[in-house]
């Protein structure tokens, strides 16, 4: 599953192990670029690496997070970003649907999935006549905080409130889940047999994410979670020991009854903060970590005592999110304008000036452009504003007295919502105003804090927004949660894609697989535009000198989700 996020300086947590690359000079950032299709993409990781063993038992790390809540059900729509998934991974890996760990699996840093021992010790699976057999061995060990165990019944409720038969149940994504016909106990409640009506593939599809069998009903998946973090439904190696929220701060001390790895850590704080205020609180020492993805934040953030820089790529993919449920943009003829208009180069300069960042495409909402699968889907090659008048001037519109395009007295008028006080992110936005406007359209600027994100992209509460998805390693559920006309938040699609995009999951070469869910988001692009790749980027992070297996790691660290049982502090530095 994709989690929400912005295109810029958000304060979220990042990740995990490798080795930590070069840090910036006093002229700015170091120099990189983005990997394309067979690159070397070992460049895009950097981190201080150490095995938990040669660390310091115990000390404290506090990072800040965009928000808390108010929703803390990441497999719902309205919970459905990447800073609640950030901050559930200590407490519930459990139950993460999207990232480098969750439930069933767990990714290495190239998206390669294999099976998470701490609760699914096996899975193997087998194709018999059309029909698939999943068999998962459940770690015995393996229960939920509250004593329940993790066993048959949490997979079968997983599957019954994902499969999106009711309709009630705000699930993100029904993904492969609609075509499990059973979950039912083997030898034991600890031997899970799935069979589907159909092979699934990727195998990882399926049950990356557990749900606790106490939410089985569309009013506590829907509304159960909002400003209660029900630490009781939660398994992980930490557990919640405080969630103040006068204080906007979670504590979380390690779980005594996690029965995987030991965390090092004695302590994870995780503070609300507006991303302009993490640049003095990791200045002054109060948090271990910060985003530097913007040159503004970088050059604020530059020479701070005992730190040091760690740069890699983001898993992002975004720019343009339309609400084509809007009257301003529900005209496919406007979308398609607004597609055509934007300079995606231009605002690449804008976003990344003074990072040493460069990229040369980005134009997919699925992949990388470093996967091999990758192919660039932007439906617009003619661009500019004199092209996108054409497009409205084809479909009836014509300039008013302002200059504005209008069709039946109706001038095509909407907002452009960005988040956050960054200059950055302001000039990136206007710059996108600007292209717009050029193309006679009008167009506003609504500014929103960055702790209102997940609320108004939940709640659909825009015209258009510069933010986006995190990326996975396979385009298949993908494809599903963006293009499939039940799915997609905008309900744009067609009974002929919905059928291709049904017939993926059935696939078992990765490549055939992949490349079939490209031409999909091609045709769907083309057709509807309600979703452009603008950018990818990179993750710059300011990090506290000493702390280690923490900082950009691709796949094991996808939408800010590291294995918390590693990452602690080298021996002097504990804080």
């Amino acid at each position: 599953m994709k989690k929400y996020t912005t295109i810029g300086g958000v304060a979220l947590a990042a990740t995990l192990m490798l080795t930590a690359c070069g840090g910036g000079t006093p002229s700015g950032p170091a120099s990189q670029k983005a990997e394309e299709s067979g690159g070397d993409i070992s460049k895009l990781i950097s981190v201080n690496a150490k095995e938990a063993k040669d660390l310091e038992q115990g000390g404290t790390v506090t990072l800040p997070t965009v928000d808390l809540g108010p929703d803390f059900n990441n497999n719902s729509n309205v919970g459905n970003s990447a800073a609640t998934s950030a901050v559930l991974t200590p407490v519930n890996p459990a139950g993460l649907s999207s990232g480098g760990i969750g439930g069933c699996w767990k990714l290495d840093f190239d998206g390669k999935a294999e099976p998470n021992k701490d609760f699914c010790e096996e899975v193997k699976s087998e194709v018999k006549d059309g029909k698939q057999t999943i068999t998962i061995k459940v770690n015995e060990k393996a229960t939920w905080n509250d004593g329940t165990p993790i066993d048959v019944k949490t997979f079968e409720n997983t599957w019954k409130m994902s499969r999106g038969e009711d309709k009630a149940i705000d699930i993100v994504n029904p993904g492969s889940y609609p075509f499990v016909e059973s979950v039912v106990a083997g030898a034991n409640d600890k031997e899970v047999i799935v069979t589907t009506s159909k092979p699934v593939f990727p195998l990882e599809d399926l049950f990356f994410g557990l749900i606790h069998p106490a939410v089985n009903n569309a009013e506590t998946f829907n509304k159960g979670f909002a400003g209660n973090m029900h630490p009781e439904w939660m398994a992980g190696p930490f557990k919640v020991e405080n969630y103040d929220t006068t204080a906007k701060t979670v504590t979380m001390v390690p779980n005594d009854k996690w029965w995987g790895q030991k965390p090092v850590l004695d302590r994870i704080v995780w503070r609300q903060m507006e991303p302009s205020a993490t640049i003095a609180a990791f200045k002054n020492g109060e948090i271990d970590a910060t985003d530097a993805r913007t040159l503004s934040r970088y050059k604020q953030l530059e020479g701070t005592k005992d730190a040091e820089v760690r740069r890699g790529q983001r898993l992002f993919a975004g720019g343009l999110n339309l609400n084509a449920e809007r009257p301003a943009l529900s005209d496919v003829a406007v979308r398609k304008a607004i597609f055509t208009a934007v300079d995606r180069k231009a605002i690449r300069d804008v976003r990344f000036n003074g990072l040493n960042w460069s990229e040369e495409s980005s134009g997919s909402m699925m992949l990388m452009p470093f996967s091999e699968y990758y192919q660039d889907n932007y439906p617009v090659k003619d661009t500019g504003a004199e092209a996108a008048k054409k497009v409205l001037t084809d479909a009836g519109y014509t300039a008013n007295d302002k200059g504005i395009m209008a069709k039946d007295g109706v001038p095509v008028s909407f907002k452009v919502t960005y988040f956050g006080d960054d200059p950055t992110q302001a000039a990136t936005s206007q710059t996108l105003q600007k292209q717009l406007q050029a193309a006679g359209m009008d167009v506003s600027i609504d500014q929103r804090g960055d702790a209102d994100f997940q609320k108004v992209l939940g709640s659909r509460e825009f015209d258009l927004t510069i933010s986006g998805y995190t990326v996975s390693a396979d385009a298949t559920s993908g494809v599903k949660q963006f293009y499939e006309s039940t799915t997609n938040e905008n309900k744009l699609g067609d009974a002929e894609l919905d059928a291709e995009i049904e017939r993926l999951a059935t696939i078992s070469d990765d490549k055939e697989r992949n490349k079939a869910a490209m031409e999909v988001e091609k045709k769907h692009m083309e057709k509807y535009f309600s979703m452009g790749t603008v950018l990818n980027g990179p993750e710059i992070q300011f990090v506290r000198t000493g702390l280690a297996n923490y900082g950009p790691s691709l796949f094991k660290s996808n939408s800010n989700v590291p294995d918390w049982t590693t990452i602690g502090w080298e021996k002097g530095t504990k804080k």
